[in-house]
C-alpha cells in the first residue's frame, strides 16, 4: 500500500516522498489511519518496521488545525529511552515538516546544555521530543507547558521500563491535559508495560505486528566461542581486518569494557571510536557525525547505542559480550542490514554462555549456525552440551557437565571419581575422622561457670576426647612452656578449675616463681630450667612487685 491511500494531507505526503519512501510498511498501513481518527493505540511492533513514521506522520498532520490553547508549549511530546533515538526522531519530525509554515521542534535530552534547551522552550514549539530525566528537570524548573498538549507519544516503552523511567513516565503523563491521545509503541505489550497501557491510554485501539524477525531476514547471524577474553580479541582482530568490513559497530556488556576495546583497536591500528552513557552529549554527537561520514570504521558501544543508530553503511555488527536479554539482541543485530540491506551479526560466547544462546534462539525462532575462523579455532568445548549442527547426540567420550548420570543411571553424586586421585590415596574430605570431629561438639565443651576463670595462659580447656590425632603433629601444647621442666603434666580430666584447692596450689606456684626471678638479674635462667624452655611473660608480676598471683584474681 502507498502513503497516498493512508489519507495523509497532501503537504506532509509530499515531504514523505521526497524522503523517498513509497510504500508503507505493516504497522504505519494500521497504525497511521488508526491514529488519524484520533484514538488511543497500543502498537506492539519490532525495530525497523517504520513505526517512527508511523506516529510522527498523523501527530504532525495535528498541526494543520489551529490550536484550541493559546500558548508556547508543545503539541505532540516524544518520550524516548536514549538520547540518540531522541535526536533520530526529531531529525525525522523536522524531515516530514519540512514544507509545514513555522514547524519547530526541540530535543531535551541529558548531556546537553540548557541554555540551547531553554532558548529553545521560550518561543512557541510544535514538537518536542526528550529524555525522561531531562524532561522532568524543565518541568521542575517551571520552563515547559503542556496546556495545549494534544498527542503524547511512548516510543520505545518496554526499554524505558527497564531503565527505571516508569515513575518519571506517571509524574509527565499526570501534568498532561487529560483529552490528549496517547500512543504507546513497544516490542511487548504484557506485564509492566500492559500495566502502564491500561492507566494512561482511554479505550485504546491494540494493534500487534510480528514480534520477531521474519526467519527469511537479510541478517545472517554467526555464532563464535571463545576459550577466553585474548581469544576474544583474536577473533575480533580478525574479523575487522576482513575485506568484506566496511563499518562495524562492536557491542560490551560494561562502560570501562567499551574504552578498554576501543583503546586496543585504536592501538592496533582501527579508526574507532566509544559510545555509552558516561559521555557528555556533544561527544556522543561527534561519535556518531565521525560514523556516519566514515570516519569511524569500528564503533564500540554499550546498548545505549542498540536503539538510536541509522547508519546503512554498518556491514557487521559483533557482540563482544552476548546481551543478557534476548530481545536486545535482537536490536543489536537490527543496527546492519537497514532499508533491505544486507547484513553480518556475529557473536562471541563464553564455554558457559550456552544458556543465553539458547535463549535467544529460543526468542528470535532461528537457530544460530556456529562458525569457526581458521586457525582461531577453541581449544574447548562448550559446558552447556549445546548439539552439534547435525543433531546427533554428543559422543560418550565428551567432557561430562555438572550433574550427568552414571553408567548404571544413577545421577553421580558431587565428589564421586572413578579414576585415581592426583594427590595421593587419602580418603575424601567428607569421611575423615577429623573432619568428623571438628566442628561443634556441646558434649566436649565444659559448663560455663560464674567462677573466676584465672589466667588464660594456665588454665588447661577441654577441646575433644583425647584420642583424636592432631592435625598439626604431636608438638606440646603452647601453655607447656610456661611451666618449668620439674613439674609434671596433670591429665585434662582431673583439672578442676573451680575449686579452692586448685587456686590455692596456683597461687603458691606463683609466689615461688616471682620469688626466683627477684634474686636473679634480667636475661639469667632460673638454676634447674632446662634448655630451651620458655620463660614466663610477666603476668605474674604485671603492675609491679607486690602484685603476685595468677593476673589479678588473688593479691597479697
Amino acid at each position: 500500500m502507498s502513503f497516498s491511500e493512508l489519507g495523509l494531507d497532501p503537504l506532509i505526503l509530499k515531504s514523505v516522498l521526497a524522503a523517498g519512501y513509497e510504500n508503507a510498511t505493516p504497522v504505519q498501513m494500521q497504525a497511521i489511519p488508526a491514529a488519524l481518527s484520533g484514538r488511543d493505540l497500543l502498537v506492539s511492533s519490532h525495530t525497523g518496521s517504520g513505526k517512527t513514521a508511523a506516529f510522527l506522520l498523523p501527530s504532525i498532520q495535528r498541526m494543520l488545525a489551529e490550536p484550541t490553547v493559546k500558548s508556547m508549549g508543545p503539541r505532540v511530546l516524544v518520550l524516548t529511552p536514549t538520547r540518540e533515538l531522541a535526536l533520530q526522531v526529531e531529525k525525522a519530525a523536522m524531515t516530514y515538516g519540512k514544507d509545514m509554515r513555522r514547524f519547530r521542534t526541540a530535543c531535551l535530552v541529558g548531556g546537553a546544555p540548557y541554555g540551547l534547551q531553554l532558548k529553545r522552550l521560550s518561543q512557541p514549539v510544535d514538537v518536542v521530543v526528550a529524555t525522561p530525566g531531562r524532561l522532568i528537570d524543565h518541568l521542575e524548573r517551571g520552563k515547559i507547558d503542556f496546556s495545549r498538549l494534544e498527542v503524547l507519544v511512548l516510543d520505545e516503552a518496554d526499554r524505558m521500563l527497564d531503565m527505571g523511567f516508569v515513575d518519571d513516565i506517571k509524574a509527565i503523563a499526570a501534568r498532561c491535559p487529560a483529552e490528549r491521545q496517547t500512543l504507546l509503541f513497544s516490542a511487548t505489550l504484557d506485564g509492566v508495560v500492559g500495566n502502564l497501557a491500561r492507566e494512561l491510554t482511554r479505550d485504546a485501539q491494540r494493534i500487534e505486528i510480528e514480534a520477531v524477525p521474519h526467519k527469511e531476514s537479510k541478517i545472517e547471524q554467526r555464532l563464535l566461542f571463545a576459550d577466553n577474553m585474548d581469544h576474544k580479541n583474536r577473533l575480533l582482530d580478525a574479523l575487522l581486518r576482513d575485506v568484506e568490513m566496511v563499518q562495524a559497530i562492536v557491542f560490551a556488556s560494561t562502560k570501562r569494557s567499551t574504552e578498554e576495546i576501543s583503546d586496543l583497536l585504536a592501538d592496533s591500528g582501527f579508526a574507532s571510536d566509544a559510545l555509552h552513557g558516561d559521555m557528555q552529549q556533544g561527544q556522543r554527537n561527534r561519535a556518531l557525525q565521525r560514523l556516519r561520514e566514515g570516519r569511524t570504521k569500528v564503533l564500540v558501544a554499550t546498548d545505549v547505542a542498540a536503539r538510536g543508530i541509522d547508519v546503512a553503511s554498518i556491514s557487521h555488527v559483533i557482540n563482544f559480550d552476548l546481551p543478557r536479554q534476548a530481545e536486545d539482541y535482537v536490536h543489536r543485530i537490527g543496527r546492519t542490514g537497514r532499508a533491505g540491506r544486507t547484513g553480518i551479526a556475529v557473536s562471541f560466547a563464553g564455554m558457559r554462555e550456552g544458556g543465553l544462546v539458547k535463549n535467544i534462539e529460543r526468542y528470535t525462532g532461528n537457530r544460530i549456525e556456529v562458525h569457526t575462523l581458521p586457525g582461531l579455532e577453541p581449544t574447548q568445548k562448550p559446558a552447556s552440551g549445546r548439539p552439534s549442527s547435525s543433531g546427533r547426540p554428543r559422543s560418550n567420550n565428551g567432557p561430562r557437565s555438572f550433574g550427568d548420570k552414571r553408567s548404571d543411571g544413577q545421577k553421580r553424586s558431587f565428589g564421586e571419581r572413578n579414576e585415581p586421585r592426583s594427590y595421593g590415596d587419602r580418603p575424601p574430605r567428607g569421611d575423615s575422622r577429623d573432619n568428623r570431629d571438628r566442628g561443634y561438639r556441646a558434649d566436649a565443651r565444659p559448663a560455663r561457670s560464674d567462677a573466676p576463670r584465672g589466667n588464660r595462659f594456665e588454665q588447661t580447656a577441654v577441646r575433644g576426647p583425647s584420642d583424636v590425632p592432631r592435625m598439626t603433629g604431636d608438638r606440646p601444647p603452647r601453655h607447656e612452656g610456661f611451666r618449668g621442666a620439674d613439674v609434671p603434666r596433670e591429665p585434662n580430666g582431673e583439672i578442676n578449675g573451680n575449686s579452692v584447692e586448685y587456686w590455692e596450689k596456683r597461687e603458691r606456684e606463683a609466689k615461688a616463681k616471682a620469688a626466683a626471678a627477684a634474686t636473679r638479674s634480667y636475661g639469667n635462667r632460673a638454676p634447674g630450667a632446662r634448655a630451651g624452655a620458655a620463660q614466663p611473660r610477666g603476668n605474674d608480676n604485671r603492675g609491679g612487685a607486690n602484685r603476685v598471683g595468677v593476673r589479678g584474681r588473688f593479691k597479697d
